[in-house]
């Protein structure tokens, strides 16, 4: 029998690896019924961040508009968490502001696909995770931290993901492969070269290099210098960490922070709003963003008491974004059984949301907001759209740790995010990981009961900005149209 050889970048991946992941496609074709000669007629219709952003969804059949081929540029994505969801808006805002059509490609959103049905057995499997990581400590410690942490991060994940989103390509078949592909998973990065898209942008999201994230052929993006140095090194990605050869300088940029143009282009502005609400001595705006899996209401619900005298006193004002989760409404509403009645709640669409924006940029808030759609571009941004209003935003370090608004970040799911931490405390605009309640409520103190800190953060962002440290999303489009 020949043997099966497979390289990552120049490095032999081990013949054990490569049958286990052939082993593993084999399985998932065969339950996912993949059937390598179908192909599916797309065309896309708008969503309701059309006319903010421009994005058009990708769907299967005939029912909507062609594919703009000459102006479409085609944002890969997954619904897993909303972090991947977060950084194309971010991507599609700018595309729009350049006149270009941003598609919402998102590989879980297409049901007929085998891709689909695997993505989405994935998808729970990790959503759960997240969830049990904060409420089952050995579990976090023994299992969750060290696969995020480690077990992602090795080359051979990344071969064994690089067999499995070859059961993904059929959906790109009717494309032209020379339309750009802004991936912002690695899955749809891997799964539009195996289709033969030749224009692929690989949006690294973490800071933390991990062999989960590769996808040779494509020009891979990265937010940091460290994480550059990283993934050219490819560091700790090989068996027992010994050192392999490197990914060409050709294949990865360093962009910085992928950052909506809405909030770049308004930065100053907003910046110099919430220095005057320091001078001026008025409420607090705290912005609370619950992430995909719903995974930090318990943390959110502690915050939430110790401040509740602050809140009285009308000295801090809350604006809670749930996302998409009725869970987490429920949760809030055990807790806080009084104030679940007499919070301003803002459910139901974007447009109410606007309407409150306008409103906080002349008056005073109080008290608690809430806000929470069904509607899951609703859902994500919103919090990007409160962030404009916000003086200071309450945060697991996730995506958002790249966004140019104070942070004060709480305990990490996922030993990825640590270094999302690390990167918002060392340029100076987000506080340390605070991960646990002795940590945490003293930097909170201090960032509510004096101004030094939180002007801190707010100086630092704008000279930030002039560095050019927030235009990751416009050098990441230049590639994409480039390439």
């Amino acid at each position: 029998m020949k043997k099966q050889e497979m390289h990552i970048y120049g490095n032999p991946i081990d013949s054990k690896t490569v049958k286990k992941a052939n082993r593993q496609k084999q399985l998932f074709s065969k339950i996912f019924r993949y059937n390598p000669d179908i192909s599916y007629s797309l065309s896309s219709t708008p969503t309701v961040l059309s006319d903010m952003l421009g994005i058009q969804q990708v769907e299967i059949g005939n029912h909507g508009s062609p594919i703009d081929r000459e102006r479409g540029v085609l944002l890969g994505t997954i619904r897993m968490g909303y972090g991947h969801y977060r950084i194309a808006m971010a991507i599609a805002s700018v595309a729009q502001s350049r006149g270009l059509v941003p598609y919402w490609f998102d590989l879980l959103s297409f049901e007929k696909t085998a891709g689909a049905r695997i993505i989405n057995m994935l998808n729970q499997l990790y959503s759960l995770g997240s969830r049990l990581s904060q409420k089952i400590e050995p579990f976090n410690k023994y299992y969750w931290e060290p696969l995020n942490y480690e077990g992602f991060k090795k080359l051979s994940y990344n071969a064994a993901d690089l067999h499995m989103t070859q059961l993904m390509n059929s959906i790109y078949k009717t494309l032209p492969n020379e339309m750009p592909v802004v991936a912002c998973h690695a899955w749809a990065a891997q799964s539009a070269l195996a289709a033969g898209m030749k224009h692929v942008v690989n949006v690294v999201p973490d800071n933390w290099p991990m062999g989960l994230h590769l996808a040779e052929g494509s020009i891979h993006a990265v937010q940091s210098e460290s994480a550059y140095l990283g993934y050219r090194l490819l560091r700790e990605m090989g068996a027992d960490n010994q050192p392999l050869k490197p990914m060409p300088e050709s294949d990865i940029q360093m962009t910085g922070h992928y950052v909506d143009h809405e909030l770049v282009s308004n930065l100053d502005h907003d910046c110099d709003q919430r220095l005057d609400r320091i001078s001026n001595r008025q409420e607090r705006r705290l912005l609370f963003s619950i992430g995909g899996a719903g995974a930090q209401m318990d943390t959110v619900v502690e915050i939430i008491r110790y401040l509740k005298p602050a809140i009285e006193q009308k000295k801090v004002a809350i604006l809670l974004n749930m996302g998409d989760h009725d869970a987490v409404w429920s949760e809030f509403q055990k807790a806080f059984p009084e104030e679940s009645r007499s919070a301003h709640q803002v459910f139901d669409n974007l447009e109410k949301v606007r309407e409150f924006l306008d409103m906080a940029q002349s008056e005073k808030l109080q008290g608690i907001y809430l806000f929470k759609n069904k509607d899951i571009f609703s859902a994500v941004y919103t919090t990007n759209l409160l962030m404009r209003i916000s003086d200071l935003l309450i945060t697991k370090p996730s995506e958002l740790a790249f966004y140019p608004i104070p942070k004060l970040f709480i305990k990490r799911v996922g030993g990825h995010e640590k270094w999302g931490a690390i990167r918002g405390a060392e340029i100076g605009d987000s506080t340390i990981e605070c991960d646990s309640n002795a940590l945490l409520f003293p930097t909170l103190d201090l960032l509510i009961q004096e101004d030094g800190l939180l002007q801190r953060y707010v100086h630092n962002i704008k000279k930030l900005k002039q560095a050019g440290v927030y235009e990751g999303a416009y050098k990441v489009l230049d590639l994409a149209c480039s390439h």
